[in-house]
């Protein structure tokens, strides 16, 4: 069967993700890491992707971001995963791939997913933070809490209607991030990552649909009913 064109909205957010092969590592220590988000920080302003959220783990890293153009994120995502590639082999004295393949992108409709999904990239790390012998993973949870500056980001609508002073905004995001999603949102932004399908209201996917050439979101499972002629009605 073939594989689907990836679907990218422009103007809208998606939530990315690009793994490392087989679960090995893509960042060793902090100078990796470093390296890799100055890369990100440069390709981003340069194809005009503005950066939300992300998380950097060590076989993975994750965004939640909005092309201006649709072309704006593949661009991104294939600069930052070959030239971090070839840094790191260089560093480390290894040759081969790092990436398992394509990365994985689901656009989100920003008044009901995009906090979600922020959540999601940024909780990533939680489990890995008490083990890590560096400082990893790193993501943009400090900022969003109000802990450190990352003039990187950019902060969407949905963020700023969190409260009218920073203090508010931040208080409320980090509410959200002490508790995890529940489980149905968790395995919704899975789903449509591997799947590449469009995560919203059936309104917001009907939208989409009818703008778009390829699905945008699975087809019912089993067979579609049969439909019986008029003289036999």
């Amino acid at each position: 069967m073939a594989r689907l064109p990836r679907l990218i909205v422009p103007a809208l957010p998606h939530v990315v993700s690009q793994r490392a092969q087989h679960g090995q590592t893509m960042v060793q220590d902090d100078t990796d890491r470093q390296s890799l988000m100055q890369l990100l920080r440069e390709v981003a302003a340069q194809h005009h992707v503005a950066i939300h959220a992300y998380s950097v783990l060590e076989s993975r890293l994750d965004l939640v971001a909005t092309p201006e153009q649709a072309s704006g994120l593949s661009l991104v995502m294939q600069s930052v995963a070959r030239r971090h590639a070839s840094a790191f082999n260089r560093r480390h004295g290894r040759v081969g791939g790092l990436w398992e393949g394509r990365f994985r992108a689901a656009v989100i409709e920003p008044t009901s997913w995009l906090l979600p999904c922020m959540v999601y990239v940024e909780r990533l790390g939680h489990g890995a933070q008490a083990a890590a012998a560096v400082s990893l993973p790193c993501s943009s949870e400090a900022a969003h809490r109000g802990h450190a500056a990352d003039p990187f980001l950019v902060h969407p609508a949905a963020y700023w209607a969190l409260g009218n002073t920073p203090f508010e905004r931040e208080m409320a995001y980090g509410s959200m991030l002490e508790h995890a999603l529940p489980d149905r949102q968790v395995q919704a932004i899975e789903a449509a990552l591997r799947g590449g399908w469009a995560l919203g209201s059936d309104r917001f996917v009907a939208q989409l649909a009818s703008a778009s050439s390829r699905p945008v979101a699975p087809r019912p499972r089993g067979r579609p009913p049969k439909i019986r002629p008029a003289h036999q009605i």
